[in-house]
């Protein structure tokens, strides 16, 4: 009768046999039971003495295996959370000592394989975390157990090496230098050991091979021994020695691996067969682990590989095997039709020998690398090491990649590996989407397939011995152009050379004739294997057009992808167009690129594509065609237009249908924004479709937002650069969704910045409307303190440009209002804030200065906010002065600071606004007037330096930051927001008033309001230097050749 936990999983209390209850429950095949044990079994999993008790139900093997298998996974993951002592709910030491005391000996009496397996990696887990400091001879321990066992207890032995295994394949993987250190120092005693008995497990089952024996259980047992030996081993050789080649036992079973690979390799391969399943599959394995510690070596310690014994012979003879195998690994005689595929699951098995030749390939590959391409280390080498690495490479590079073998190696490669295999033809006809991914595939896929490696090892050899292959190359394909005669397999072999080869030969080889006089007909070729041919045509083509194509056969390039793209033509199978959409991409997105020349194959080229692309089904595939046609939109710019509804019109079914991919989501708003942004102004039709997707992905909260708010906030802002004024309905509605995007932290608040200075730009009504300015400036105000210094200048743009935009449109009260808004937000109590620190902080000196927690850059933003209250409307800087403080004191400090931050303002656009609204400061009525004169010297400094500036260089003396009316025609191309953006800035007062009349202007109404010249030099001039006084005199010399001063009329 079942039991089921009728209580909740709380209610139980922690005992021997509750926890054997839950691990039943969870295990039932009852829904019910099965959540409520596991509900019980997490309760636990913070308990102290739960895992041990978990041990303990795994040791007890009279409990069913089931409930025994669960317990022991239940361990295995609460190590994982729980083991660290840093973790949160980590165990005590007393468990952890009491769980370590059974972990070796309960795996070595496990008689069954897949529990004693899960106990082995609960060891490795425990040892990874605890191994050298908290559990030191756990290695020892592991020796003495294997050498005990050797000779008197086989389960024993074979559980004990795997567990040793484990371990080992753990610990290979930490990156702690003391871990490393530790390893190592044991490594030759298990080595020793595992050699040994290694040794004596071969010797066993190769005798009853060969008919010396009758214990066939014994035999099996031997075999599944020297496996385990042998996977230690190849790891400990790799990672147990710092330089493996100076160990005399790593060079003994270095030469022992070597015999035996031959030998094991006559026993599978001998014809006819004399090993048959399970022993043949073993011994295939020892090889496999052969293979991968000489691959491995070559890799990782490449000079050590170099100098072992007979290293160069090894790889010499990877090679013969690769060529052997290279005679029957692709044939002439393939079979086109649709099926030829076998009924059994022999094509989902590769032969032993593709696996060698595989992993041979890889081999030379190393060995290249290692002369060509050495790893670069910055681990210190002494004199005898570094002399030792170099004798490596150059043995390499003189015995071993010699003329002769270089050659063969790439003429094998070509005619033998570059062939398409019958196995390949069955798999292209029985799902092609897949078999189209795979080929397409990059990264480390060259690694399990031999054509792709093939692929890769041929490209190193015409990388670095191309002058020894470019004579012989060239011939090769020159001789294949002159000839329409070769196989279609043999063809694509040919091609595939010639296009991994072309940034080699370009100069040399006529690729625009071979193009004309063969590869047009090629792709013209109908029968049986011509879709092969016409899948590497795209492919070459793809390579080749980048680095060598003229102008008119660009023409004959776009006819011949129009024509692979042709669906109705049953030779441009699916596998044919995807991979011609994918090469097309390359061919269009050249510098080259004359769009005069494809625009009369636009159209019928992107309705292929965009057909295309509803017939694809797989995601990374539908991506990769939206992209070529994206390409296309971004070559072509404004000539898109016409064709963009047909690519438009399909979009929002694609959205649709995309569900929770997102990935193809992004890739249709990065399409949307390519199009918007090479359509201009004409992209606004689309607005009412696109801007729904804009305002889902940005919704807060959403799993849109997640993967899609980069692409989205991108394309927002590309739709605002290209809108015209006025702003449409649907752009204004998308204000809102701002507000929840200022509050995140991401580099993506940059983005939002720049939306919201667009639409300052694009609707400054909109932007100072009663629902949206008091929110946006509380947002500034919240960003104000930010330290990335982009977006503090963002900030700083955006409060500009609505004070000056109120002023515009709303006059001094405008003005006033942004002032009471920032006010109440506390974004001008910050400036202030700011700005007294820095002026208190420089009035430090000695040993108690101390420095402004304001940068210069921070302390001009500032400055500029309050410069551009002041030059909209003094009486509102002192309004907003006066709200702080008291007016005069605050000017006193603030004027002080101002002043002596002059020079520290890098650009001198606010240099010369500063000066602008410091000298309408002197507008204002008393009692002000003789408080700001009191700084009267500091604004003759600043009147000589500044107006100097403007006039530095100019023969007219005229203002160099004054824009001209010529500077306002918007040029070709120009998007409205650029020109909206020059328009503006042509506005400003920076740019628009003369700094010496506007100085002049002032200054002469000043003197007026004081009495007249006489007054104003007996009450203010005459407390200003006379060098200060004097320089400021000369601006008037200089302008009307007269002493007297430029104030006067």
């Amino acid at each position: 009768m079942a039991f089921a936990i009728e209580v909740p999983g709380e209610a139980a209390p922690l005992s021997p046999e509750q926890v054997y209850l839950a691990l039943q429950s969870a295990g039932s095949s009852h829904q019910l039971q099965i959540q409520t044990g596991t509900q019980q079994l997490q309760a636990w999993e913070t308990q102290r003495g739960y895992y041990t008790l978990l041990q303990a139900v795994f040791l007890d093997k009279s409990l069913p295996s089931e409930v025994r298998y669960l317990a022991i996974i239940q361990l295995k993951n609460g190590i994982d959370k729980y083991w660290r002592k840093a973790a949160i709910n980590a165990l005590s030491k007393e468990e952890k000592a009491e769980i370590r005391s059974h972990l070796i000996q309960g795996g070595l009496d496990e008689p069954n394989a897949s529990l004693a397996l899960q106990n082995a990696l609960v060891v490795s887990k425990v040892v990874r975390v605890e191994y050298p400091l908290d559990w030191p001879d756990v290695l020892q321990n592991l020796i003495k157990v294997l050498r005990t066992a050797h000779q008197s207890n086989q389960l024993h032995l074979r559980r004990g090496m795997m567990i040793m295994l484990q371990v080992i394949k753990e610990l290979s993987t930490a990156r702690l230098r003391t871990s490393q250190t530790s390893l190592q120092s044991i490594t030759p005693e298990i080595v020793f050991l595992l050699n040994e008995i290694y040794t004596e497990k071969v010797a066993y089952w190769m005798a009853f091979l060969n008919g010396n024996g009758e214990d066939e259980g014994g035999a099996m047992d031997a075999m599944e021994n020297s496996l385990y030996a042998l996977k230690t081993l190849r790891r400990l050789l790799i990672v147990g020695y710092e330089y493996p080649n100076h160990s005399s036992d790593v060079q003994q079973f270095w030469e022992l691996s070597q015999h035996q690979f031959g030998q094991f390799l006559e026993m599978v391969t001998h014809e006819p067969p004399a090993l048959f399943s399970p022993a043949k599959e073993i011994v295939e394995k020892h090889l496999a682990q052969f293979s991968k510690l000489h691959v491995q070596m070559s890799s990782i310690h490449p000079a050590a590989f170099a100098l072992l014994p007979s290293s160069l012979d090894l790889v010499r003879a990877y090679w013969g095997l690769a060529a052997k195998f290279g005679d029957f690994y692709g044939s002439e005689t393939q079979d086109f039709s649709a099926k030829t595929l076998e009924n059994d699951d022999s094509k989902d098995k590769r032969p032993v020998m593709e696996k060698l030749c595989l992993k041979g390939l890889s081999l030379i590959r190393a060995c290249i690398k290692m002369v060509f391409q050495p790893a670069q280390s910055f681990k210190y080498k002494t004199a005898e090491v570094k002399a030792e690495q170099a004798e490596g490479v150059a043995l390499i590079k003189s015995q071993l990649l010699t003329d002769e073998l270089v050659s063969q190696m790439a003429s094998v490669i070509v005619s033998k590996f570059f062939v398409f295999r019958q196995a390949d033809l069955d798999a292209w006809e029985e799902d092609q989407d897949e078999w189209e991914i795979k080929e397409e595939g990059t990264g480390d896929g060259w690694e399990f397939e031999v054509r792709p490696c093939a692929e890769k090892l041929f490209m190193d050899l015409v990388l670095n011995f191309k002058k020894l292959l470019f004579d012989s190359l060239l011939s090769f394909f020159q001789q294949a152009a002159k000839t329409n005669e070769t196989s279609v397999v043999t063809k694509d072999a040919v091609y595939t050379a010639m296009g991994l080869s072309a940034s080699m030969i370009f100069q040399s080889f006529d690729f625009n004739g071979f193009l004309e006089s063969t590869l047009v007909n090629d792709v013209q070729q109908t029968g049986p294997g011509c879709k092969v041919l016409r899948r590497r045509l795209a492919i070459l083509i793809g390579q080749w057009v980048p680095i060598s194509i003229s102008e008119q056969n660009r023409v004959l390039v776009y006819q011949m992808f129009l024509h692979m793209l042709n669906p109705e033509d049953e030779i441009n199978d699916y596998v044919v167009r995807v991979t011609a959409a994918r090469q097309l991409k390359n061919a269009i997105d050249d510098t080259m690129f004359g769009v005069e020349n494809f625009v009369p194959y636009a159209a019928n080229t992107l309705a292929r594509l965009i057909g295309l692309v509803q017939e694809v089904e797989n995601t990374d595939t539908k991506m990769a065609v939206l992209d070529t046609i994206r390409v296309i939109a971004v070559r072509m710019e404004e000539h898109i237009e016409p064709f963009a509804d047909q690519i438009v019109s399909v979009l929002p079914h694609l959205w649709e249908s995309s569900g929770e991919e997102h990935l193809l989501k992004q890739a249709i708003l990065t399409l949307i924004c390519t199009l918007v942004s090479s359509m201009g102004e004409k992209s606004q039709r689309y607005n009412s479709l696109v801007l729904p997707f804009i305002q889902g992905a940005v919704a807060p909260g959403s799993e849109m937002q997640i993967y899609l708010l980069e692409e989205a906030l991108d394309l927002w802002s590309t739709i605002l650069g290209q809108a015209p004024q006025p702003a449409s309905t649907e752009v204004l509605t998308l204000i809102e969704s701002l507000f929840p995007l200022l509050e995140i932290g991401s580099d993506n608040l940059r983005v939002v910045l720049s939306i919201v200075d667009s639409y300052v730009s694009l609707a400054p009504q909109a932007m100072l409307a009663d629902a949206v300015r008091p929110r946006l400036m509380g947002s500034m105000a919240n960003l104000l303190g930010t330290k990335r210094r982009e977006m503090a200048g963002q900030v700083t743009t955006i409060v500009e440009n609505m004070i000056r935009a109120a002023a515009e449109f709303g006059g001094d009260s405008g003005v006033a209002l942004i002032s009471r808004d920032l006010y109440d937000c506390g974004y001008t109590e910050k400036i202030f804030a700011g700005l007294r620190d820095a002026w208190e902080a420089h009035q430090t000196t000695g040993p108690s200065r101390r420095y402004p927690k304001l940068d210069d850059v921070v302390e001009t933003d500032y400055f500029t906010i309050l410069a551009r209250f002041a030059l909209s409307d003094p009486n509102v800087l002192i309004s907003i002065m006066s709200s702080v403080g008291d007016a005069a004191e605050i000017w006193r400090w603030l004027s002080t600071e101002w002043f002596r931050h002059f020079d520290s303002m890098a650009n001198i656009d606010h240099q010369k606004l500063s000066c602008l609204a410091l000298t309408r400061l002197l507008e204002l009525p008393p009692p002000m007037t003789p408080i700001i004169l009191e700084r009267l010297q500091d604004y003759f400094a600043m009147w000589t330096s500044v107006i100097s500036e403007m006039m530095t260089g100019r023969d007219d003396l005229g203002d160099n930051l004054v824009w001209q009316v010529g500077e306002l025609v918007a040029t070709e191309g120009e998007s409205p927001e650029i020109y909206r953006k020059r328009l503006h800035g042509y506005k400003d007062p920076v740019h628009s008033v003369h700094t010496f009349v506007f100085v002049k202007e002032i200054l002469s109404k000043v003197v007026a309001a004081c009495g007249g010249e006489e007054a104003f030099q007996r009450e203010f001039a005459s407390n200003v230097d006379k060098d200060v006084l004097l320089g400021f005199q000369n601006l008037g010399t200089q302008v009307n050749n007269d002493p007297q001063a430029f104030w006067q009329t």
